[in-house]
């Protein structure tokens, strides 16, 4: 009774265990990002995606295991040669991508090493097509350009380059001496450029100043002038009316018997002051007689005021 009781416990232990195994090779979890390549009996069956997945035991196997995930390559130093026959060491970096897994696995043998060899044979000659200023210069349009050669070339093997980057590139120590002393003789250079053009443009702005200096003080006196000549014809014409009055005044008053002796009297006084001026600033002495009197004088001046009242008719001295 008790060896039939073992061998129903060892059967059904034997039955688990089976079963175990038979769920685990035929249950397979693929992770996020991966793809399992199945061979049936050494032949591609299919791929496996992320996920649950079911597997024939003892005929289905999975023969690769791709990442689908962005990969970081680093890409050995080489030499290369410019156009310009310069020998560089280059170096760089390359990131790609499995987007077919089969190709990936029955493509090609070993896909890294594959576009690695292929992405320093293209960086080879896509230097051997520009010169050595244009290496450092253009090192976007380089990569761009090896990318897409790159990736013409990689399509059978199910891979795609998302780019490329050179890391370094160090050309032979005389010709970076070369161009240490090219770019100390620009700097140089910009620096004299510089300077003479500060110079340059202080002298015009100094020029400019004086310019506009000059033409403002013209502004100036014209300004002045004008305003000076405005006030002494304002001036003359201001004493010509006072003067015009004044006579006006005089006139008037010389019509009367009263202001015709004032008048004689004005007369007579003007001509003793203007006797004593000559006197007093002249070294020749005027000796008075009668036709130099201040009585001839004044009989002068009237004579000439009675002749004016007898051309006035009706009036009379």
């Amino acid at each position: 009774m008790l060896d039939i009781l073992d061998l129903v416990l060892n059967f059904w232990v034997g039955l688990g265990v089976l079963v175990f195994v038979v769920a685990k090779v035929t249950v397979k979890f693929v992770p996020q990002n991966q793809a399992y390549v199945v061979e049936r009996f050494g032949k591609f069956n299919k791929t496996m995606v992320a996920g649950l997945n079911f597997l024939v035991p003892f005929i289905d196997k999975v023969s690769y295991d791709r990442t689908l995930k962005e990969q970081a390559v680093d890409v050995p130093s080489q030499g290369a040669i410019t156009r310009d026959n310069i020998s560089l060491v280059v170096d760089g970096v390359l990131y790609l991508k499995v987007i077919d897994p089969y190709k990936a696995s029955y493509g090609v043998d070993d896909y890294v090493y594959a576009v690695t060899q292929l992405a320093q044979t293209t960086m080879r000659s896509e230097i051997g097509k520009i010169e050595l200023d244009k290496s450092f210069e253009e090192r976007e349009v380089l990569n761009t350009n090896i990318v897409a050669a790159i990736n013409e070339a990689a399509g059978p093997w199910g891979v795609q380059v998302l780019r490329y980057e050179i890391k370094d590139i160090e050309p032979p120590r005389t010709v970076l001496e070369a161009m240490e002393r090219q770019m100390k003789a620009e700097r140089e250079k910009r620096a004299v450029i510089l300077e003479s053009e500060g110079e340059r443009q202080s002298a015009i702005n100094v020029a400019e100043g004086d310019k506009r200096a000059r033409v403002l003080a013209a502004e100036a006196d014209k300004a002045e002038q004008i305003l000076k000549a405005e006030g002494e014809a304002q001036a003359i014409f201001a004493v010509a009316v006072a003067k015009a009055k004044a006579l006006k005044v005089v006139g008037a008053v010389a019509i009367e018997e009263a202001g015709q002796k004032a008048v004689q009297l004005e007369l007579a006084e003007q001509a003793i002051a203007a006797k004593e001026a000559i006197a007093r600033e002249s070294s020749v002495v005027l000796l008075n007689d009668d036709k130099t009197g201040a009585s001839n004088m004044v009989a002068e001046a009237m004579t000439i005021i009675n002749a004016l009242n007898k051309n006035r008719p009706g009036e009379a001295l």
